[in-house]
């Protein structure tokens, strides 16, 4: 709320309060924070995810730092936002949805395929140990890891690569994450899947929509299992040739 310097209305004592407590660039943070407790109560706890560790993640990540300034009054809007190079941050609801179907562990140690702004690896940094993510593409590789850095998230390492192939000197993973449509499960992503891992993955058309997959590895076999339907840019590089 802007209040009118030329306004005759005392300022209540409340807000006198907070002012003196806290200065403008604490108070809009602040203001940023009520918007994620929105934003977890009415578009993911609202929409049916129960884990307390996602929902306290999800209150904590600053979602506005992962978007354009000029999109910062959106950020906790449940919809994805465009960050450059024809690519998104999906949606809050998603990203809750992807990171709890996973069922992580602190001690776990995940692979993100498609980093883009880094706004999922900075979810992830926060419920697991270690975070490996792969960006094909260069500059928003270099963003992600530089807005990682800024905040903080020491547990994740950042890759510029097209993650078809994974990271195979990383391997093996407790957890695959993939934030692109794929026609397919990458052959090297489930060997670098750990007995018993999981894989998420919105699967199928890399046009139009697509379902989350999740898959759970026994045996060197995938247990599939579909979530919801989703609609996420292409997987690009390797993908599209197969």
């Amino acid at each position: 709320m802007v209040i009118s310097p030329k306004s005759a209305l005392p300022v209540p004592v409340f807000s006198l309060f907070v002012l003196l407590l806290f200065p403008a660039s604490s108070v809009a943070q602040d203001q940023y924070a009520l918007k994620r407790q929105q934003m977890v109560e009415q578009d993911i706890r609202g929409r049916g995810v129960k884990d307390p560790v996602v929902l306290g993640v999800m209150g904590k990540v600053p979602r506005h730092l992962f978007v354009d300034p000029s999109y910062r009054d959106r950020a906790y809007g449940d919809h994805p936002l465009p960050i450059g190079e024809g690519q998104t941050i999906s949606q809050p609801y998603v990203v809750a949805l992807m990171t709890g179907a996973l069922g992580l562990k602190r001690s776990d140690r995940v692979l993100e395929i498609g980093t883009g702004s880094g706004y999922q690896a900075a979810v992830l940094a926060e419920v697991v140990r270690e975070v490996y993510t792969i960006e094909i593409r260069k500059d928003l590789a270099q963003r992600a890891e530089l807005t990682l850095k800024q905040l903080g998230c020491k547990n994740v390492q950042v890759k510029y690569g097209d993650g078809y192939f994974g990271w195979e000197e990383q391997a093996p993973f407790d957890a695959v994450i993939i934030t692109a449509a794929a026609n397919h499960i990458p052959p090297p992503l489930i060997k670098q899947l750990k007995e018993g891992g999981r894989l998420i993955v919105p699967l199928g058309s890399m046009v139009y929509f697509q379902t989350l997959t999740l898959a759970t590895k026994r045996r060197g076999q995938l247990d599939v299992e579909q979530i919801s339907p989703v609609a996420f840019v292409p997987m690009v590089g390797e993908m599209q040739k197969k």
